[in-house]
């Protein structure tokens, strides 16, 4: 078999790896808990699922524009403005398939070889493949429980070298629930607008999905306006995770070269779905500030028992729907067949033990930590925190 070194050197996304192996032990007929994959457990919205069907009626399920529609188009730039300070045009706006293709689109479109972008970790696990498969490479930037997951803007500073072209980070984050707060990216945006050629990527996917305040966006800052690409899309706060929908708000330069990529791999997104987008974007944010608050209320509730697990490290998280708790005083230990060397072994021992199914850290920069969803119901959340506690109970020093 001719496979291209690309595809040899890409590792498979351990979000979907996990979620897959929870399948396939629930086939079996186990009733497994499944804490491993980001989507919102809510039903889209039935003022957008409506304006989908009114669209398909209406005749939208022929191929869109590249960049999309002109409606959603100015309705996303006229979101930017109103509630993130950001003053682009509909001729900024570029929607694709999904964030994680607009994520593709700027690597594909910005990056060459010897090209490095720093990555501030904790991260989503696809940035470091992504940025591989633009032929650039990540340099991980790590931040500790100890600081709350949070890279200090003297971490940033020091890690700059003069092929750094890009910084990739998320806030609220993915896997961490980390916040950014208006110091904090305010010191990052001094620091990158005195290197002249580096660009920053902020994923704000989960901006509705905060619980410290109004969400604050870097590209908002006048020093990194011209050099921030802002992506963000409907997954999260919307809960339409498979309508795959994603854009960037960017410089009219790069824009216009995501555009160009894009037209060669898929074209337009989603007809009928880009309208019912529109609807999202316009009408009341009030289903939205529902679900952020059931999560609020979830993350409470997992919190505390998780904090009463021997050996868990426990920041509360400010954004996003997950726990990352450092679960590394585990390892070392074994029971029956287990040997717990690291996070993704731990994570494996919850699957088959517990029949809970979580992500080990290493994938997401940390190899201490444990990433586990809160998009479940408080019952699950419950039961799969008295299953851990059950399993780990069993582990002992080898």
């Amino acid at each position: 078999m001719h496979l291209s070194e690309r595809i040899q050197r890409l590792e498979e996304s351990a979000t979907l790896r996990m979620a897959r192996l929870a399948r396939e032990l629930a086939a079996q007929g186990h009733r497994v808990i499944n804490l491993s994959l980001g989507e919102p457990d809510f039903d889209t919205p039935d003022h957008i699922k409506e304006a989908a069907k009114v669209a398909l009626d209406e005749g939208y399920t022929k191929y869109t524009p590249v960049a999309g529609l002109p409606e959603l188009r100015k309705a996303i730039a006229e979101k930017l403005q109103r509630e993130n300070g950001l003053t682009w045009t509909s001729e900024n706006v570029v929607v694709s398939t999904g964030a994680k293709q607009s994520l593709n689109n700027v690597a594909m479109a910005m990056l060459n070889p010897d090209d490095e972008v720093i990555v501030l970790a904790p991260y989503w696990v696809s940035y470091s493949e992504i940025i591989k498969m633009a032929d650039a490479t990540p340099v991980i930037l790590r931040a500790s429980v100890e600081q709350d997951f949070k890279v200090t803007p003297q971490q940033l500073e020091a890690a700059i070298t003069p092929k750094t072209r890009m910084i990739w980070f998320s806030s609220p984050c993915n896997p961490t629930g980390a916040v950014f707060n208006h110091h904090e990216l305010e010191a990052f945006a001094n620091i990158v607008a005195k290197h002249e050629g580096i660009y920053i990527v902020a994923d704000e996917i989960y901006e509705y999905i905060s619980y410290v305040g109004k969400h604050l966006s870097i590209g908002a800052f006048p020093q990194v306006r011209d050099r921030t690409i802002t992506v963000n899309g409907f997954a999260k706060g919307f809960a339409m995770t498979g309508w795959r929908l994603g854009y960037i708000g960017a410089p009219l330069w790069i824009a216009k070269a995501c555009e160009k990529i894009q037209g060669q791999v898929t074209s337009g997104a989603n007809s009928f779905a880009q309208k019912a987008a529109v609807t999202a974007l316009t009408a009341s944010l009030a289903p939205t500030y529902a679900m952020r608050e059931a999560f609020e209320n979830r993350r409470e509730l997992i919190g505390k028992g998780l904090r009463e697990i021997p050996g868990f490290k426990v920041p509360m998280p400010e954004g996003a729907f997950y726990f990352f708790p450092d679960i590394s005083a585990y390892f070392g230990c074994s029971y029956n067949e287990y040997t717990i060397n690291d996070s993704d072994d731990f994570a494996m021992f919850l699957l088959g033990e517990a029949q809970v199914s979580t992500v080990g850290g290493a994938s997401f920069g940390d190899t201490d930590c444990l990433r586990m969803s809160y998009a479940a119901s408080a019952e699950d959340l419950l039961e799969a925190v008295e299953r851990i506690k059950n399993a780990v109970a069993k582990l002992k020093k080898a």
